[in-house]
């Protein structure tokens, strides 16, 4: 027998000894396993998700059951549709379901799971959301940039006004809203310009398009998370795009940061003015339970910048578009404000609390109160017999509404 027959003969026979008893057992003492599809061959059960997964989800439950186990690629995955499962994931055991795959996203573009979002739940995560919750978000913080909020939405006004009469599009000035405001209270300034002439680090349009490709990245099905064995080729490309914006950003935190310390350094009685200075404040600290790395504060900055700026806008953008759907409401809304807050004056967050409505809550006729059982769902206490209606009522004498 040559030499390559009997590393061949070895080889099967390490592989008998050590995985062959694993699948006997299996086969003896099979998982239960929620039902499900039978996966095709690498692939899995891809072919039965549609362009709406979600609905294509629920057909499948229709099938199968609220609970149910697909496999996407080489990975098996429960769906479950069920309350009391729900509870059991969301509540119960949601220390144990509570990290995201690691997925090429949250290595490429959040400097190796360093944000909160792609943060494995463990001592960083929660170091992480106690630095947010008590450090960067505290009340008297936050009253600190009152006044960037109203110098922004100044700005804001003023520019909408010079165009007044135009064709504009409205999300790009809601975009630009969001992100002056943003940057100025995380970075501390605007760092980007208006055009290539003005000299700073990137573009008001390059960065925007920056935060475009990272929340499209972050939300595409790259075919390498879930067939680990063809993530080397990069079927889509994704991956390449992913490595390409992780350069942008980094010349862009480096710059933030790198300015940040030399401030620090050459400045007398230096106290933190936003939140990059914060950060690396904190990185500075010695008790800290895991200390902040440069890649750690890039990632933690990159969050407080994506999470603040698209979604607002995108709210704001779709108010708009529902209220110039609806004329009347439009109307409604305009004359409450002239009213309430009045026609001169600036619209300021405690202007809201004049424009609150109450109500009450009574039970449908003939249902009595013991009749309404409630049950603890989530940490909430909702009804579970009968629902109650809400019955709105005048909060401001009569002749007002008129």
């Amino acid at each position: 027998m040559d030499a390559f027959s009997l590393i061949v003969l070895v080889v099967a026979w390490l592989f008998a000894l050590l995985y062959l008893p694993k699948l006997f057992k299996s086969w003896l003492n099979p998982l239960k396993l929620p039902p499900g599809p039978k996966p095709w061959p690498i692939i899995g059960n891809f072919n039965l998700l549609g362009p709406l997964p979600h609905q294509s989800l629920h057909q499948l439950s229709l099938k199968y059951g609220k609970t149910m186990q697909l496999h996407f690629g080489s990975y098996p995955v429960m769906v479950t549709s069920s309350l009391d499962m729900a509870k059991q994931i969301l509540k119960t055991y949601d220390h144990m379901f509570a990290s995201r795959p690691q997925t090429a996203a949250g290595k490429y573009t959040t400097y190796e799971y360093s944000d909160l979002a792609w943060a494995p739940y463990g001592p960083y995560w929660r170091q992480g959301r106690k630095i947010y919750l008590t450090e960067l978000f505290s009340a008297k913080r936050l009253e600190s940039y009152e006044y960037m909020r109203v110098e922004e939405m100044r700005e804001f006004t003023r520019r909408l006004y010079r165009n007044c009469g135009k064709s504009i599009e409205l999300k790009d000035y809601l975009s630009h809203y969001t992100l002056s405001i943003i940057s100025r209270i995380v970075l501390g300034k605007k760092y980007f310009s208006a055009s290539e002439s003005e000299k700073e680090i990137v573009t008001l349009e390059e960065f925007q398009e920056m935060l475009d490709e990272l929340f499209l990245l972050n939300g595409v099905l790259n075919i390498g998370d879930w067939i680990p064995w063809l993530d080397f080729l990069d079927l889509q490309g994704y991956v390449k795009r992913m490595k390409k914006l992780k350069v942008r950003f980094d010349k862009f935190h480096d710059h933030v940061i790198d300015e940040h310390n030399v401030r620090r350094k050459t400045t007398k009685n230096w106290q933190p003015k936003d939140m990059v200075d914060l950060l690396l404040q904190l990185a500075d600290d010695p008790e800290l339970e895991v200390k902040l790395t440069r890649d750690n504060i890039k990632g933690l900055t990159q969050d407080l910048i994506a999470g603040g700026t698209d979604t607002a806008a995108t709210m704001g953008d779709w108010s708009m578009s529902e209220l110039l759907k609806k004329p009347q409401l439009f109307k409604r809304v305009t004359d409450e404000l002239d009213r309430v807050v009045g026609r001169e004056r600036w619209m300021i967050l405690v202007s809201l609390a004049n424009m609150l409505h109450g109500f009450t809550w009574e039970l449908p006729p003939g249902i009595k109160p013991e009749d309404v059982k409630r049950d603890e769902v989530f940490g909430l206490a909702t009804q579970r017999k009968y629902p109650t209606v809400a019955v709105a009522k005048p909060r401001l004498p009569l002749h007002l509404y008129n």
